[in-house]
């Protein structure tokens, strides 16, 4: 399954939108959902594993945005500021449930560590779920920054503004993940070439 990216329409600018919302147009809204949708699908979705708490959390997370759009002041980018409400949202849904389940697919490339090309397709996939597992053994806190950097593609600068954390905080944490997942994955680096 491919990375679900949201198709973004450069025809209308956010800010734009974002101030038609404040007035109640509720096109404009549509709009954001349909700029925004699938990254904030994704992010749940990878933080889940499962579609039925990514599909509650998106929702979740644009019914707080219809109530607090009036709260962006534009400090940061409105994709940034946005992802810090999916973050929340997915703390609080971690925390209402107790249990991660973990990433499925994605993750072998999210990473890039590995040389695909020595690996037959069953062989990424076992990889992949060894990936996911490993990530899924990760706290919380070290966890939600792996999945803005290597699945959203996100800056240490906009992950520090999303997690309202310092880019320091962030660099460490990265950090931390990056070597927790080396301990845990280390057994792969002969069979199949890991660079790390």
């Amino acid at each position: 399954m491919g990375h679900p990216r949201a198709a973004v329409k450069e025809t209308v600018d956010d800010a734009v939108l974002i101030e038609q919302c404040r007035h109640g147009d509720r096109e404009a809204f549509r709009g954001l959902f349909e700029r925004y949708g699938d990254a904030v699908h994704s992010i749940a979705w990878h933080f889940s594993g499962d579609p039925a708490v990514a599909k509650d959390v998106t929702q979740q997370v644009f019914l707080k945005l219809f109530t607090v759009i009036g709260q962006y002041r534009g400090d940061s980018s409105f994709r940034t500021w946005l992802f810090r409400i999916v973050a929340n949202a997915c703390e609080d849904e971690r925390r209402r449930r107790r249990r991660w389940l973990p990433f499925v697919d994605e993750t072998l490339g999210a990473f890039g560590r590995v040389r695909q090309s020595q690996l037959s397709h069953s062989n990424r996939r076992e990889v992949s779920d060894e990936v996911a597992a490993a990530i899924a053994e990760l706290s919380p806190k070290l966890r939600l920054p792996i999945v803005l950097r290597y699945l959203e593609e996100l800056s240490y600068d906009e992950i520090a503004e999303a997690l309202g954390i310092s880019m320091g905080t962030v660099a460490s944490r990265l950090n931390r993940g990056h070597r927790a997942l080396a301990d845990r994955l280390g057994h792969l680096r002969d069979s199949i070439g890991w660079d790390a």
